[in-house]
C-alpha cells in the first residue's frame, strides 16, 4: 500500500508538466502554393475564400519552430490547397501574449485569400 501515494505523486507531477508545457500538433502537409503579394498579382483571379487559423497555447510552445511567419504561411497554405486554390494574397501572421494567472497564453493567428486563376 506504501506504492500507491507515490503512484499518485508521480501521476500528478506528469499532469503538470504536460499542463505547464501543453499539448501541440504541428503536423502540417507541404504544399507549394505561392502566397503573392499585391504587386506580385498580375493575372486576372476569383476569390475563393478567407482563410483563418487561430492556435493558443498555454504554458511554453516547444512543438512549433521559432519562425512563427513559417508555420502560419504552412498552415494557410494546407488549408487553401484542399480549397483547390492556385495562390494565396493578403497573408498575415501574427502573435498575441496574455497571462492567465501564473500560465502565459499567446495566441497566434494566420490569415489570407485563397484564389485561383482566371
Amino acid at each position: 500500500m506504501k506504492t500507491a501515494p507515490k503512484l499518485l505523486l508521480l501521476i500528478l507531477i506528469q499532469f503538470l508538466i504536460l499542463l505547464v508545457t501543453g499539448c501541440a500538433y504541428t503536423g502540417l502537409g507541404n504544399s507549394n502554393l505561392p502566397i503573392l503579394t499585391g504587386d506580385e498579382l498580375v493575372m486576372p483571379y476569383t476569390k475563393i475564400g478567407r482563410i483563418q487559423i487561430t492556435r493558443e497555447v498555454y504554458g511554453a510552445d516547444y512543438a512549433i519552430t521559432p519562425d512563427i511567419t513559417e508555420w502560419g504561411h504552412n498552415a494557410i497554405r494546407n488549408e487553401a490547397d484542399k480549397m483547390g486554390a492556385d495562390a494565396v494574397i493578403s497573408a498575415e501572421v501574427t502573435g498575441r501574449t496574455t497571462s492567465y494567472n501564473l500560465f502565459p497564453s499567446t495566441e497566434y493567428r494566420a490569415t489570407g485569400i485563397a484564389v485561383k486563376f482566371k
